[in-house]
């Protein structure tokens, strides 16, 4: 009787990955990853096919290039990191990851857990001993649904599904596994590895509603004079877009949009009604809350005693918000896109000609108010600003104006957020993406990642430049050099964190900070060049400070990457 193969914990790990269908592994090696390169080696000299190793500078950027991927096209990628060094790098990309409800594995290495010899892969340098905390899960714990230890690279293949299948479950997120040193060496008979399919383990997606329920939500919207959406990530399936701007249409419902990380309507829907609503809270008398974390500031916004709501997401008790405080009359876990077409399949099968005039009145109504809005948009965008000072409306119109509706934008602007979301309409789904998360420096990674999903597809990167140093901007750069991703950064450089000045304004508007003009947020320098950190790995760079010249520079940016490479823009936008 012939004896069984016997393979490395590290081979069964990558026949793990690729049996999940894993596409790229976004990595960061060290010395805990041996026995995975050693297996990779043999792999590549057998020409046998696995996930593709992205080599990033910095955890920061491989964390947030899965994200980007995740985002666009829905498919959760592993990211490979060192210890707990790699985890405290990757941990704000994960908050951000977390708070977008974007899957992710991220996998580090541990230390050897041998100190003598006793097992392959023990420990054999200093580092070893000092990269051994006691719960280094702990740093990225608060921004994970799932984390794990891999006991045995007997069940490698089986952890591994599991952590899948519960990142890409409803609602998605980061899951976090660590693969002690030596699990990835030992030897392993290979009659004791199984294999585990989706089809019997793999992820739960949200769907539909009872029809009782889509009935009375049908009902309450054909009997409503002032329906209003407030949506945030509804737009994170292209396919919900599409079934609420029919709802909206059909139904006559004005649709908001409060800090939203995806377009949810298209911009040129007669139904959008914006990107403030507290300007519709107060008159509605039935509201939908759909896929929104927060809807509104409470501070500011007064809402109606009499104004019903209807909460409908993927994560309607924010199970992971220690407090909420939104208070509504019907909340349902479910899918927006198939809840929506359910409830307009209800209402397309009820409605008469009273009905449809009704609502065509409703939405001609709004045409006044508009038309008030775009025509404050427009205004914005006519002051250019002067040199030193551009200002971000008329930049961001002129980007607006020479990228396609298929681009992408990554939006990090933060202080001018309102002038990248007004000025540059975008009206497809899935173009527009913002950090849904608090942390800063995401936008670099996050291009990468779409330009990786959409080779073809312009990926535009709009960054303060507080945003811009957090991004670890050479790492991004170095990266889309070796792997050919060209991105188009513009960094509107207003001097440092303006978000800071305005925090401390809404808090001491008349304090001794604001009468001296001084809010430990500049970072204004005579000589700050960043598009000259992007020349320095092969990118294009121009910094553009007079108004006049902007168009010209955005063309001559937006043709070197059409050429195959990065560009940078550098807009001073003046101290503001």
């Amino acid at each position: 009787m012939s004896q069984p193969e016997q393979r490395s914990g590290a081979h069964y790990f990558l026949e793990g990955l690729t049996e999940l269908g894993i596409e790229h592994v976004f990595s960061n090696l060290g010395t805990d990853h041996v026995s995975i390169i050693e297996e990779l080696a043999r792999w590549d000299q057998d020409g046998k096919p696995h996930p593709e190793m992205m080599l990033v500078p910095h955890e920061n950027v491989a964390i947030h290039m899965a994200a980007g991927f995740a985002a666009v096209t829905g498919r959760g990628q592993a990211v490979m990191v060192h210890v707990d060094a790699g985890t405290a790098n990757a941990a704000m990309g994960m908050h951000n990851m977390f708070r977008g409800r974007l899957p992710v594995m991220l996998i580090a290495g541990k230390a050897p857990y041998t100190l003598r010899g006793e097992l392959p892969g023990s420990r054999d340098n200093y580092v070893h001993f000092v990269q051994d905390p006691f719960d280094m899960a702990s740093v990225v714990r608060p921004y994970v649904k799932w984390d794990y230890s891999l006991p045995s690279g007997v069940i490698a293949k089986e952890v591994l599904r599991r952590g899948h299948s519960v990142m890409q479950s409803d609602p998605p997120g980061p899951v976090y596994l660590t693969l002690p040193r030596e699990m990835l060496a030992e030897k392993i008979d290979s009659n004791a590895v199984q294999s585990f399919s989706s089809e019997r383990y793999g992820a739960v997606l949200a769907g539909g509603i009872d029809d009782e329920r889509a009935q009375a939500i049908a009902a309450q919207l054909m009997a409503a004079d002032n329906p209003i959406v407030v949506t945030s990530y509804l737009g994170r399936k292209a396919e919900a877009v599409a079934a609420l701007e029919e709802l909206a249409l059909l139904c006559g419902i004005r649709v908001f949009e409060f800090s939203p990380s995806h377009m949810n309507i298209n911009r040129s829907s007669p139904c959008f009604g914006g990107f403030e609503p507290g300007k519709g809270v107060g008159q509605a008398d039935l509201g939908l809350l759909l896929d929104v974390d927060v809807p509104w500031l409470p501070k500011f916004v007064q809402v109606s005693s009499q104004t019903r709501w209807l909460h409908m997401d993927v994560d309607p008790i924010k199970k992971d918000f220690p407090m909420w405080g939104f208070a509504t009359d019907m909340r349902v876990q479910a899918d927006c896109a198939t809840v929506l077409r359910q409830v307009v399949k209800i209402v397309r099968d009820k409605a008469d000609a009273a009905f449809h005039r009704k609502i065509s009145a409703r939405i001609d109504s709004w045409l006044a108010a508009s038309t008030e809005r775009k025509a404050l948009v427009a205004h914005a965008a006519q002051d250019h600003g002067k040199p030193g000072a551009v200002t971000a409306a008329w930049l961001c119109a002129a980007l607006g104006a020479a990228i396609s509706p298929d681009d992408i934008v990554i939006n990090e602007a933060i202080r001018n957020t309102f002038a990248v979301l007004n000025q540059i309409p975008r009206t497809k789904p899935l173009t527009l993406f913002c950090g849904a998360g608090g942390g800063l420096g995401y936008s670099g990674g996050m291009a990468l990642g779409a330009k990786l999903a959409h080779p073809k597809v312009r990926v535009v990167q709009i960054v303060g430049d507080g945003g811009f140093h957090f991004s670890t901007p050479t790492s991004v750069y170095a990266t889309a050099q070796r792997y050919q991703l060209p991105i188009f950064t513009v960094v509107l450089d207003n001097g440092g964190w303006q978000a800071v000045k305005e925090a401390v304004l809404r808090v001491y508007p008349d304090g001794a900070a604001a009468a001296a003009d001084e809010f430990q947020a500049r970072l204004q320098s005579q000589d700050r060049q960043f598009e000259k950190v992007a020349e320095a790995f092969g990118a294009y760079g121009e910094c553009v400070r007079d108004p006049a010249h902007v168009q010209a520079a955005i063309a001559r940016c937006l043709a070197a990457v059409d050429a195959g490479q990065a560009a940078v823009l550098n807009v001073q936008i003046g101290l503001q």
